[in-house]
């Protein structure tokens, strides 16, 4: 899930300064400016299509595709086409759950442990105190993805899994103390609405949000897609100047937390309601005003820095339930972002504007779609000008270097003349986490290799490093996630444990490698 360039790059660089400078007046021109600047992002970080929607007064001022489905193909996106929309999934579980405490089946102060007993945190008042709330505000106490690898990529592994392996997960700060982006959580909340409705949440999603709005093509995951359905964007990851199709079915057991496929008409459906406070149709609503204000409300606080306050009037920063929320330029905005292999997205709403926006890509690059909502944002706020792209490929390159300079001086320091301590074949072992399960490293040829128990995609060959440390290169290249593995030896030079750490800082986080805590398995 390629949240690292995400979540947080969405975060750290919502505020960037501005520059001065004529903004358009027209909706003509705004929406030239805006299509001129999506064409210039595709170019410029090699992604092969893109869908954008805008909304402005209840209206769909915008919604079109641009470029292509698939890299060196001929099927063009349109405003139809189904793309992953990955954690933008989030706000709907949330709304999910607030249609449930309007009907008064629960409350957002319920328990888990009142819904599924089998619940358990690492510390036990935590796992007593846990809310629904709590769910949905990244601050349980665990740290950034923690757990993520019981179910990315493609494990396995079940719900069911997942919950038993939570009270195993380190902590990392205090309960409520702190913001760490948590899938794990939005997959519990799932369970929550699947228990209480004795409905799948795939139905629930379907029954309560997608039918009700007209969202007639999206799916709840990407395996519901009908096969005769071409109209279907691939996913794209670029590697050494090139682009490669990757990927199928997206986050299956990403499920609540991020498993929806949907498209910029149907997007548009689903933006219009969270403008009118969960209301469509004629009267009808998805959830009341009040849950509305609740799901905006900020529950869990971010920092902000100076510069931020001094460019973009940036005074507060945090996360409400299912949405980011900062105030940018005098205006608040209710925004996320989503990311799976090869596919990103983004959601914005400035609800006292009336304007809302969702941008689908099939590349990884979260670069491009900052630089296109900050264009649409500058255009329908009517601030100074702004070269947005230029902006983020400047970010881009040097965000590139400072970490190739970084692995650089890293491969300077090794000890080239070190030796691993025991014979390759002693490091081949089945090896147990109490959270993810069996991870097995095998001995042939003279070399060792590495397969994850429960993920078929992490197979890779481990390369000595220096000393009792390697280097896991796994298989498939596009996961761009190797890991370093180091060995800790017993005084009688048995290994008592291995960990792992990815080798890059660009590493997506929810490869959470070093969170596993691996002991030979008796």
């Amino acid at each position: 899930m390629k949240l690292f360039h995400t979540i947080l790059m969405t975060v750290a660089y919502l505020f960037a300064s501005l520059a001065f400078g004529n903004p358009a007046s027209t909706l003509e021109q705004k929406n030239q400016n805006i299509e001129k600047s999506i064409n210039k992002a595709m170019n410029t970080f090699q992604v092969p299509g893109v869908a954008v929607a805008i909304i402005k007064d209840n209206k769909v001022v915008m919604s079109k595709g641009f470029g292509l489905t698939e890299y060196g193909k001929n099927n063009k996106v349109n405003g139809d086409t189904l793309f992953g929309i990955a954690s933008n999934t989030k706000a709907m579980t949330a709304a999910l759950l607030a249609n449930l405490v309007d009907q008064g089946k629960l409350t957002w102060q319920t328990k888990v442990i009142d819904i599924l007993p089998e619940f358990q945190m690492p510390n036990a008042y935590v796992t007593r105190e846990f809310t629904l709330l709590d769910l949905l505000s990244h601050n349980s106490g665990l740290g950034l993805g923690a757990g993520d690898l019981m179910i990315w990529p493609g494990t396995t592994l079940t719900n069911k899994d997942i919950i038993k392996g939570l009270k195993h997960l380190p902590e990392v700060s205090s309960f409520r103390s702190e913001f760490a982006y948590d899938n794990l959580m939005y997959v519990i909340a799932g369970e929550i609405i699947a228990k209480v409705t004795g409905k799948t949440w795939q139905e629930n999603i379907k029954e309560t949000i997608f039918k009700p709005l007209g969202m007639k093509n999206t799916k709840a995951k990407f395996s519901l897609i009908s096969t005769n359905n071409k109209n279907v964007a691939r996913a794209h990851v670029p590697l050494d100047g090139k682009l490669n199709v990757v990927g199928g079915n997206f986050l299956e057991q990403f499920s609540s937390a991020g498993s929806v496929a949907s498209s910029v008409n149907d997007m548009s459906l689903w933006l219009k309601a969270q403008l009118n406070e969960g209301g469509y149709g004629d009267n009808k609503k998805l959830f009341s005003e009040r849950q509305s204000q609740k799901m905006w409300q900020m529950r869990t606080i971010l920092p902000v820095s100076a510069t931020a306050t001094k460019n973009d009037k940036t005074h507060f920063s945090g996360y409400g339930l299912g949405w980011f929320l900062n105030d940018y330029h005098g205006v608040k905005l209710v925004h996320h972002s989503g990311g799976i292999l090869g596919m990103v997205s983004k959601v914005v709403l400035v609800p006292e504007e009336n304007l809302a926006m969702v941008i689908l890509t099939n590349q990884q690059s979260g670069y491009a779609f900052n630089a296109i909502y900050h264009q649409i944002l500058n255009e329908y706020l009517d601030l100074p000008e702004k070269d947005w792209v230029d902006f983020y490929a400047t970010m881009s390159e040097q965000r590139k270097s400072v970490e190739k300079n970084r692995l650089a001086e890293a491969a300077s320091n090794v000890d080239k003349n070190s030796r691993h301590s025991l014979p390759l074949k002693a490091y081949a072992q089945t090896y147990q986490d109490n959270w993810y399960g069996d991870i097995a490293i095998n001995y042939a040829n003279n070399a060792l290799s590495m397969q994850f128990g429960h993920t078929p995609a992490l197979r890779g060959v481990l390369e000595h490093y220096q000393h009792n440390t390697f280097i896991v290169r796994w298989d498939d290249r596009t996961l761009e996630a190797d890991a370093f593995v180091n060995f800790n030896l017993n005084p009688d030079g048995s290994i008592n444990e291995v960990t792992m750490q990815a080798v890059s800082r660009a590493t997506d986080f929810s490869f959470d490698f070093h969170d596993l805590k691996l002991k030979p398995k008796q």
